[in-house]
């Protein structure tokens, strides 16, 4: 029991690091916003992209080396290091004073996106197979530090900036650099190295499982459920804000109510795996991710178009014209005028307003079938601010659920190579997270839309779950021809 208490306190130092370090790695998100929302700087939506993604990067492309490095030299050891070395260019962020400074110090202080590396290949030894589940999955509930991010941070420069409207954002870097300190000499203290024992393989050894096709497959999956998760994070405080009209709180405790819950509910996605299978959850969650995407597609928007118009019912002279009515030599056709609405609207549904707005003039000639009114069809869209909300907090517990899944995959496909396997589908997934900030940045610019990220969403989860069903159909062609074929005459 004496391991077993040791091996806890391991975990629950590798969930509070990897809490507080997601929680950095996600700070452009908000910090950003609220720079630019100041006029502090004065970047572009394509600047802010990057800024947003830049981190996130790191993060992803140092996670094989950086898993690589805990098996060998231990987990306590690359977390402390880790932890001190990601402090410095935060504690340097509040000298930058261009796109390029602050660009470079968060590619370093991005490095804190590697903790998930180290903290499943450091929690993993720690345990017994039969506790592998549970200790994996409590430890990625530390997803959630993104949450901690977007609830916490934009209240804290409020009140930095009250006093400082310039340089009070300069104390929020800190109080993130310092927080890795204090964590950092926590796992000093109280950490207990441990290396994994297995037999050491060459680079190339480790590296031969990425030239089959399933990794790639399983880092698509994890591209999507978790690398637009960690784009959300950050990308919804300035779409709340923009479309909105939030302030930066309310915005980060919308953000909050994405981030949190799918980063919580990642250990019930490894439970719902276990009884049903990864596979069926993998359905259930690419098909939620299609629907809710589709949904969200649409943006707050108003159409005028051609509606039904007056036509004369016979040739003669306009003799009398008013708001409900024109008369043509005695015969009366009727007008309907615009009604007032409340351009504020929050509906649910579409709202559809017609006119007619008068083409002639009195003691006009006109012939029979000529236009006297023109028809006008206005259609309000307001795109409920709660209906949006909670579309978005549906598609991110649905990605939870997903992240657990895809993990779920990996040991029963790969059980010798989960390491180098799982590096680097956490690898391609946190590209995800560094191109869709990128990729929403591009789309925004283009279309002037903001929902133009859900539209590339909705394209990506047809294209996941197509390529996936596609496989196991061939799978099933491989192993039962004859019962394929029975069903396809049926």
């Amino acid at each position: 029991m004496a391991d077993l208490s040791l091996s806890h306190r391991i975990l629950f130092l590798n969930t509070l690091a990897f809490t507080i370090c997601f929680a950095c790695w996600t700070l452009n998100g908000v910090l950003v916003t609220f720079l630019v929302d100041k006029e502090i700087f004065d970047w572009n939506v394509v600047q802010i992209g990057w800024l947003l993604g830049i981190p996130v990067l790191t993060g992803s492309i140092m996670r094989l080396p950086v898993g690589i490095l805990t098996d060998k030299y231990g987990g306590k050891i690359i977390f402390s290091v880790l932890l001190l070395l990601c402090s410095i260019p935060l504690f340097l962020l509040p000298f930058a004073n261009s796109f390029w400074s602050f660009a470079v110090l968060s590619f370093f202080f991005g490095l804190v996106g590697t903790s998930f590396a180290v903290g499943i290949g450091y929690t993993s030894i720690w345990y017994p197979k039969e506790w592998q589940g549970r200790a994996l999955g409590i430890f990625g509930m530390g997803n959630a530090g993104a949450a901690i991010t977007t609830f916490i941070a934009p209240t804290l420069l409020n009140n930095f900036s009250e006093k400082d409207p310039v340089n009070g954002w300069k104390m929020l870097p800190i109080i993130y650099g310092a927080s890795l300190v204090i964590i950092g000499l926590l796992f000093i203290v109280f950490a207990k190295n441990k290396t994994n024992q297995g037999v050491s393989k060459t680079m190339g050894e480790l590296l031969s499982p990425l030239k089959k096709t399933r990794v790639w497959r399983f880092g698509t999956y994890y591209f999507l459920v978790f690398g637009f998760f960690v784009a959300y994070s950050q990308w919804l405080l300035p779409n709340f804000m923009n479309v909105y009209g939030t302030t930066l709180v309310m915005g980060g405790m919308f953000a909050t109510m994405f981030s949190l819950p799918s980063g919580i509910i990642r250990a019930f996605g490894g439970y719902l795996s276990d009884k049903f299978g990864a596979r069926k959850v993998m359905y259930w969650v690419l098909g939620s991710s299609i629907i809710i995407s589709f949904l969200l597609m649409f943006p707050k928007m108003e159409i005028f178009t051609a509606g039904p118009g007056v036509l004369a019912s016979n040739n003669g002279t306009v003799t009398e014209i008013a708001a409900d009515k024109i008369v043509v030599n005695g015969k009366v056709h009727q007008i309907t005028a615009k009604k007032k609405t409340d351009t504020e609207n929050n509906a649910v549904f579409p709202v559809k307003n017609s006119w007619q707005e008068i083409v002639v003039k009195q003691n006009q000639e006109v012939k029979k079938k000529e236009l006297l009114a023109r028809g006008i069809t206005q259609i309000n869209f307001s795109a409920n601010l709660w209906v949006y909300l909670v579309l978005v907090i549906l598609i991110g517990i649905s990605w939870g659920i997903g992240k657990a899944a895809v993990y779920k995959h990996i040991p029963e496909y790969f059980p010798n190579e989960i390491g180098v396997v799982g590096g680097m589908v956490g690898l391609i997934g946190g590209l995800g997270g560094f191109f869709g900030p990128i990729i929403f940045g591009y789309l925004l610019d283009y279309t002037g839309l903001w929902t133009s990220s859900w539209i590339f969403i909705f394209i990506l989860s047809v294209l996941c779950l197509l390529w996936m069903h596609r496989t196991i159909i061939k799978a099933m062609r491989r192993k039962s021809p004859d019962f394929t074929r029975h069903i396809e005459d049926h």
